[in-house]
């Protein structure tokens, strides 16, 4: 019997019901074993997410546990995870095939096929909750501690209770262990924090012991698009306008720095993603960060990760900070920082004063809140480094007819920042959430030192702003989404733009 399993069955779309008490929806996690099932729970009066895995009786029940502990003993789960799909696979049913036989076990062919999914499940993956890694509609995945729901956060539904709960400390603890060896990390009583990667990129934050969290142990996963939302996908989520696209392109080109801010999910590294479209395609681009979450469509890429302290010894740590100073002597041409929160800032206004173009985000609701943060502690930055920053993209959380979404609220241009710290500010594009319409302004400031710097007209530039606002919007109209087709547009655009305009039926 050949034993098949699928990881990535076909994305459904989903219906987008505005009253989510007619929500009832399922589609598949994992062929054939396992769907998720999404409906309005009278009971509770809520909406919830239920995983439905095979169901095992009793006396499978019992034979699992047995052939786990056994396996337990003989596997190597290093070599197991590092394999391909099918070597896993393989490698899975042989050892489950040798102990069944070796323990004379007996088991039908048709209970031997569930027992299979929960070793893989178990031993490949990430126990309960590896459907819902799984799934491609889940952003987060959070676990308050023992005898609670696990919640996640769904593209289409969003908040949702799901039907997985830890009622055993030392099962939730055990797990949380498991994710602090897929991540590389060290989780311990002494220890009792953690924060890293998982090999897919997802980024885990879990605590271990009732001293820290009195629910016991506790983990947050926050899923990682392997393909980052490209340009005209934004578009197509209302996210952003074409023209602030066109003129996030035209800052890009001509290396000029931009902070984008926002709240926690606000969608901040979602957009810096898919501004990396617009650099130039030979330059040379550094990213540095915390926890990797930046992936970039470009080939002249040097990712780097910070390392912290490991074990009781706290030693090897490489910060942000050390990072980017060593940064600047692999000769960047653009630079992005992944987040910035402390003494890293400064190096990175120091670079962008050096005149090495770099994008960032930050943690910040308005533009006035962002340089009070710049220039206060633990960040002191003096305003004349504060205004080598170009402009400030403000990301949002919306809520658009029962349905929660994200919004660039506003692009905010730094014309100046006084010693005392007054900033005065030029703002060329607006969102207003009354009518859920982006405005934008013809005058920019930024516009306006690129023309000083390069000796281009203002006007010329805002003519090129305009057609590759047509061109992107041209684009969505075409529904042209995919990662590799926009990237490839966006890269001959800038070695022949005339021949795309003119592939694209478009006029300058």
């Amino acid at each position: 019997m050949v034993i098949n399993i699928n990881l990535n069955p076909t994305v459904p779309p989903l219906p987008n019901i505005t009253d989510k008490k007619n929500v009832d929806v399922r589609y598949i996690l994992v062929s054939p074993y396992v769907t998720a099932h999404l409906y309005w729970n009278k009971e509770i009066s809520e909406l919830v997410y239920e995983i439905e895995e095979p169901v095992l009786q009793e006396n499978e029940k019992e034979a699992l546990e047995k052939l786990e502990r056994a396996m337990l003993e003989l596997i190597n789960i290093n070599v197991a995870v590092e394999k391909n799909l099918e070597a896993t696979t393989s490698y899975i049913d042989k050892t489950a095939r040798l102990l069944i036989d070796e323990l004379n076990m007996k088991i039908s062919s048709e209970t031997y096929e569930k027992i299979f999914y929960y070793l893989f499940r178990d031993f490949i993956g990430l126990n309960e909750i590896d459907p819902v890694l799984r799934d491609y509609f889940v952003e987060d995945i959070e676990c308050n501690g023992i005898d609670t729901p696990v919640y996640i956060i769904h593209r289409i539904y969003r908040n949702m209770r799901t039907n997985i709960r830890y009622t055993d400390m030392e099962k939730l603890a055990s797990f949380v262990e498991k994710l602090a060896q897929r991540t590389g990390r060290y989780i311990s009583y002494a220890q009792p924090l953690l924060d890293g990667t998982l090999p897919d990129g997802s980024r885990v934050n879990a605590t271990y012991t009732k001293d820290v969290t009195s629910k016991g142990p506790t983990f947050t996963i926050r899923k990682f698009t392997k393909i980052p939302w490209t340009p005209t996908q934004l578009i197509g989520f209302h996210n952003v306008s074409p023209e602030m696209l066109a003129y996030f392109w035209m800052l890009l080109q001509y290396k000029s720095n931009i902070l984008i801010a926002g709240g926690t999910a606000s969608g901040k590294t979602t957009l810096l993603n898919a501004l990396a479209f617009f650099i130039p395609p030979e330059a040379r681009v550094v990213s540095l960060e915390d926890t990797r979450e930046i992936n970039l469509p470009r080939e002249n890429w040097l990712p780097a990760v910070a390392r912290p302290a490991v074990g009781l010894s706290k030693g090897g740590e490489i910060d942000l900070f050390a990072i980017l100073k060593n940064s600047f002597r692999q000769n960047p041409d653009y630079l992005i920082v992944g987040e910035i929160r402390g003494k890293e800032a400064f190096v990175l206004f120091q670079g962008m004063a050096s005149g090495h173009a770099s994008l960032s985000t930050m943690h910040a609701d308005s533009v006035d809140t962002l340089i009070r943060r710049l220039q206060t502690p633990p960040i002191e930055l003096s305003p004349t480094l504060v205004n080598t920053l170009d402009c400030v993209a403000i990301m949002t959380h919306a809520t658009m007819g029962q349905k929660e979404t994200r919004r660039l609220r506003e692009i905010v241009e730094i014309v100046n920042v006084d010693k005392d710290g007054t900033a005065v500010v030029s703002t060329p594009f607006t969102w207003n959430a009354a009518n859920d319409s982006f405005y934008f302004k013809k005058q920019s400031k930024v516009f306006e030192k690129i023309s000083i710097r390069y000796g281009i007209p203002v006007i010329k530039l805002q003519k090129e702003m305009m057609t590759r606002t047509k061109l992107l919007y041209e684009l969505y109209k075409r529904k042209i989404f995919g990662f590799t087709e926009v990237e490839e547009i966006i890269n001959n655009y800038y070695k022949n733009p005339v021949q795309v305009l003119a592939d694209f039926n478009i006029e300058e």
